[in-house]
């Protein structure tokens, strides 16, 4: 449970969850269920890994002519839950988003496997396959394509950033009484939190 006063900072607070979720968690502690916006108002929702957070938001790497790359192209807003099931602990952010700079893009992306760097070129993600063999090749095409060398970053590929406009801490209370803090930026740089019942 949270104090009488929670911690003014979200992002330390989250820094000090996550930490405890990576000792506890036998998976990808880092797992977020992302929600997109379609551009009739349909929700859509996919489990991704959240590669990187601080104080100017939270950053997850996509095909940008992806469905949720696509959906944010034309609705640049996304929301995600963040669940630790051995903590009962989850945190909830929403908020509008912006592409992450090439600089910063360029950095992930050359810190990848050599394997996912070949797959961001040959996966057409989100369009139909007309065949497991038809992705086999393209892999295979693309790997002689950059059979020596650094992989370059493709065009298509890159982060985006979720500005947070609320954050919401989750954790689990007996008899489901339990304890939520939302925080919001305020017009002084800093955070507002508020409490709500469970």
């Amino acid at each position: 449970m949270f104090p009488d006063h929670p911690p003014a900072d979200p992002i330390d607070l989250l820094s000090a969850w996550y930490e405890e979720a990576k000792q506890s968690e036998p998976n990808d502690p880092n797992a977020i269920a992302l929600a997109t916006v379609a551009p009739d108002g349909t929700p859509s929702v996919r489990m991704v890994l959240l590669k990187d957070f601080d104080r100017t938001g939270f950053v997850f790497y996509t095909n940008l002519e992806s469905r949720k790359g696509e959906h944010i192209g034309t609705t640049p807003k996304a929301g995600f839950v963040m669940h630790w099931k051995t903590l009962r602990r989850q945190v909830r952010v929403e908020g509008p988003t912006e592409q992450v700079s090439d600089a910063e893009a360029d950095a992930y992306f050359a810190s990848r496997a050599r394997g996912s760097q070949i797959g961001a070129w040959a996966s057409k993600q989100s369009r139909p396959l007309e065949s497991p063999h038809a992705l086999e090749k393209r892999v295979a095409q693309y790997g002689a394509k950059f059979h020596v060398g650094k992989v370059p970053r493709p065009p298509h590929w890159s982060g985006l950033r979720i500005r947070p406009q609320r954050i919401e801490f989750w954790a689990e209370g007996r008899f489901r009484l339990h304890d939520r803090v939302v925080y919001r930026p305020n017009d002084h740089g800093g955070w507002t939190t508020e409490r709500l019942y469970p």
